[in-house]
């Protein structure tokens, strides 16, 4: 069984920095598109953050970029997202996800569905 597992998130201050890490297991991320989301309280979906294919090219989304760093460390079948410059609207729920072999189709607009796997989430709270 494929599981994917978050941590890292936490409290923080405004201008500060947070680094999540997503460890997968049972499956090697190597070959895939990967990607971080967040979902922010009262919002029913959640927003693309950034992603990563399987030649390590990166998206990000408008809101954060120059911001965050996506990187995968492929032997240690782990995802991380390090986030900079943090703002109280950064404040969200985090989640990785793991999909296709390959490229990320759609880029920074990869959608949800286009994803098979996912974590349970880590919260992340920015306070200014």
């Amino acid at each position: 069984q494929v599981q994917l597992r978050e941590s890292g998130g936490g409290s923080v201050q405004a201008g500060g920095s947070l680094r999540l890490s997503c460890h997968v297991s049972t499956l090697s991320i190597s070959i895939r598109c990967m990607a971080w989301f967040r979902q922010a309280p009262g919002k029913e979906r959640m927003s693309l953050v950034a992603t990563i294919d399987r030649a390590g090219r990166s998206t990000y989304a408008d809101f954060v970029t120059g911001r965050a760093t996506i990187s995968r460390d492929n032997p240690r079948d782990t995802l991380n997202l390090e986030m900079t410059d943090l703002k109280s609207e950064d404040t969200a729920m985090y989640y990785c996800a793991l999909g296709p072999i390959g490229e990320c189709p759609g880029g920074r607009l990869t959608s949800a569905g286009a994803f098979e796997y996912w974590g349970q989430g880590t919260q992340v709270t920015v306070s200014s």
